[in-house]
């Protein structure tokens, strides 16, 4: 029998081609609330026998934080990094109408459609700084892909990592992209360092910056960064009171990305000066 953990890897591996391609599947079974933060993920069972990580369209800040999540992931894999395989989950309107939660009742009723699952990696430890060491190459990559896509969200107090086989996984990306909250002056937030990045929980490791640089940039050609952004679910973009369409809210995401790639070497930069406070 195939283990859990290779046929994770023979799924990671087919889609590790040119074309990004995510899968859809059919959520089943709700199996308990994952409450953390005020997103309230949820672990869930699809009809193709795999256990997910559920994020809830109807939760939080709604589709954005799917966006992020998916964007944020999509990019981490296309760099190299280990990212659980994300798949979109339906949910169809019978889903949870015997949930006894009235909060969780009310959640599944606003997320009717299509949400976002990463696939649970069973038995994975909390990433520990003080446990595990990360080597610099690695530890400049992760650094380097937060500060691209702007993530307040990997700190000494919530990592966002995971062990699992010995390995060093990333997983929850919601809180990245967050110029989308507010919408202002995009091109500005795209070529403005990332200042949070001065509380990242692998800076103090991040010693190869430099050294990375250019190739996490070769990495996204503008064909691949369109190709993620062509993922994000036309209904996500559907944004009520918003005056620009759907094509134009994914254009803005880039158009973002193209210039935030661009422009790395604002956020580069100030990675080094955050290291030297460090000193």
């Amino acid at each position: 029998m195939v283990s859990t953990y290779s046929q994770i890897n023979l799924i990671l591996q087919a889609m590790a081609t040119d074309k990004i391609e995510l899968r859809t599947v059919n959520v089943t079974r709700y199996i308990t609330p994952l409450r953390e933060g005020g997103s309230l993920p949820a672990l869930a069972e699809a009809d193709d026998d795999f256990k997910y990580v559920l994020k809830f369209r109807g939760a939080g800040h709604g589709v954005k934080a799917l966006i992020a999540e998916l964007l944020g992931g999509e990019i981490a894999r296309t760099l190299g990094l280990k990212v659980p395989e994300l798949v979109f989950a339906n949910l169809d309107e019978a889903f949870g109408r015997s949930e006894g939660d009235e909060e969780i009742q009310d959640l599944l009723k606003g997320s009717r459609g299509l949400n976002l699952a990463l696939h649970f990696l069973s038995g994975a430890l909390t990433f520990d700084p003080v446990v595990t060491q990360v080597d610099e190459t690695l530890a400049s990559k992760i650094v380097w892909l937060d500060a691209f896509i702007t993530n307040i969200d990997r700190t000494v107090k919530n990592t966002n990592m995971l062990i699992w086989h010995k390995e060093l996984w990333l997983i929850d990306h919601g809180a990245t992209f967050y110029f989308h909250h507010s919408w202002g002056d995009w091109q500005k937030a795209a070529v403005t360092p990332f200042p949070y990045i001065k509380d990242h929980v692998l800076l103090p490791q991040a010693a190869l910056i430099e050294e990375i640089n250019e190739e996490m940039i070769a990495l996204l050609p503008d064909k691949k960064l369109r190709e993620i952004t062509d993922l994000i679910p036309a209904d996500w973009l559907d944004w009520e009171g918003f005056d620009l369409s759907s094509e134009e809210i994914r254009e803005v995401y880039y158009q973002f990305l193209v210039m935030r790639r661009n422009n790395a070497n604002n956020f580069v930069n100030q990675i080094q000066d955050a290291r030297e406070t460090l000193v």
